[in-house]
């Protein structure tokens, strides 16, 4: 991992820690957490406070997120809302954190100026004895408070406060009093400067998760599946009709259209589907070529073409249907008839702008994992987990490559290639109505063709 580590391409974006104080408050939160503490001077941090180097220090990876469920969090900056979340057992988890700091981060601000913050992404599951279960998570609460308990006490001082108005003879009440001023001089004025978390609870209804090797759950649309990584039938008997693992191809991509969840790139607004299809391309040649031992040079364009000479009739069926779209693209040439169960044909897709659109976007890299940009943006814990398994020529040219084109302008690149950002409440970007043409309809390789389940 060495060439991605060096780059910022794994544990980048992470918040260092090296002052004796933050780091005396992190021991008092991770000690109140899990009864743990931390003898290094200085360590880096995600958006939920876990550090890589602790994790390498108490043997354990998972301090902070016991038994994958009910991940715990430790914030000591407003600024972790913007580091990545290491490890993570659910596409949710992220995007609840950050918006409650969003939400919260004046009143987080003022928090983690004197103190730790740490909590729980709470829900009614503990222990995910069979899948059948995550059918049980609902809703996420977000609990949190000081190592000091400011929350709870002001809390409990505005309570006392109330009672102290209410109650006429409240003046003569010295135990009252004396718990008031008690309270306020840990608090502060609670009156004038209320501190009380907002947004502390998320739906959590389409998500994936790590657990029991992999699972996509759609439930919260006209027609509902999940989507297993491992074969369907290790899962046992679920709550939902349909059950898809990644050999069936047909159904999948029939569950997209129907859902209305995805668009073929060559037809999605504002995409450049050329350079798209030839990025893709390039991608899958690397592999191949990686695969057979031929030598890319410096990963040119023209090293890659000799690379694809060389395969002459053995070039991946991947590599030859996008070649036949984009040939169609650029030159109106034959219309390719790509069918779901050839293999590049969720190559040829992006999700639509929608609310699930980066659960959707994680399911397609899923599908095509040789588009390793598109792997690396949306399923980074599939990305890292492969790429230790690659020869060390596609590991040094992925390494490059993102380097130099992805980790300059992440932002372009990730509304290049999928559409503008979804807002932080999830909700898509209103889109321009427009008529819809044959291709827009269909796919420029006809409608998806229908199979049993």
């Amino acid at each position: 991992m060495i060439h991605l580590i060096q780059r910022g391409l794994m544990f980048g974006n992470l918040v260092a820690v090296e002052s004796p104080a933050l780091i005396e408050r992190y021991n008092r939160a991770l000690k109140a957490l899990t009864g743990k503490q931390t003898a290094l001077t200085d360590f880096h941090i995600d958006i939920s406070g876990y550090a890589p180097e602790i994790g390498d220090e108490l043997g354990d990876h998972l301090y902070l997120n016991k038994n994958g469920m009910n991940r715990q969090f430790i914030l000591l900056s407003t600024e972790q809302k913007d580091a990545p979340l290491l490890n993570a057992k659910f596409s949710t988890s992220r995007g609840i954190l950050r918006r409650f700091i969003a939400e919260n981060e004046a009143q987080l601000f003022s928090l983690t100026a004197r103190d730790a913050v740490a909590g729980e992404l709470e829900n009614t599951v503990f222990d995910l004895t069979s899948p059948a279960k995550l059918f049980d998570i609902r809703r996420i609460t977000v609990v949190a408070d000081t190592t000091g308990n400011h929350l709870a006490e002001a809390e409990k001082l505005g309570k006392l406060i109330e009672r102290f108005r209410a109650e006429e003879d409240a003046w003569w009440d010295d135990v009252l009093i004396g718990e008031m001023i008690g309270l306020a001089q840990k608090t502060g004025d609670v009156t004038r400067n209320p501190v009380k978390l907002k947004a502390t609870t998320f739906e959590q209804g389409n998500f994936w998760t790590s657990h029991f090797g992999g699972i996509y759950i759609f439930r919260d649309l006209d027609h509902p599946a999940a989507i297993s990584t491992l074969p369907k039938q290790s899962l046992g008997a679920l709550p939902i009709r349909y059950v898809f693992d990644m050999s069936d191809r047909n159904q999948i991509a029939k569950f997209l259209e129907i859902n209305d969840l995805a668009e073929p790139i060559v037809t999605a607004r504002g995409a450049d589907a050329a350079a798209i299809l030839r990025q893709k391309m390039d991608f899958i040649l690397v592999d191949a070529a990686a695969s057979l031992g031929l030598d890319i040079g410096h990963g040119s364009r023209r090293d890659l073409r000799a690379a694809a000479a060389a395969m002459g009739g053995h070039l991946p069926e991947e590599f030859q249907g996008l070649a036949a779209l984009l040939n169609w693209v650029e030159t109106g040439g034959q219309w390719p008839r790509i069918t779901s169960t050839h293999p590049s044909y969720f190559y040829t897709l992006r999700a639509k702008p929608h609310a699930d659109r980066d659960l959707v976007n994680m399911l397609l890299a899923e599908l095509s994992p040789l588009d390793v940009r598109q792997l690396f943006i949306c399923h980074k814990e599939l990305f890292y987990r492969t790429y230790a398994g690659w020869p060390e020529v596609k590991k040094q040219y992925v390494a490059d490559y993102l380097e130099r084109e992805y980790q300059i302008d992440k932002a372009g690149a990730r509304r290049a290639l999928f559409g503008p950002e979804p807002d932080m409440t999830g909700d898509a970007p209103a889109a321009v109505a427009r008529p819809r043409d044959i291709v827009e309809a269909v796919g420029p390789w006809g409608a998806v063709r229908r199979g049993k389940g």
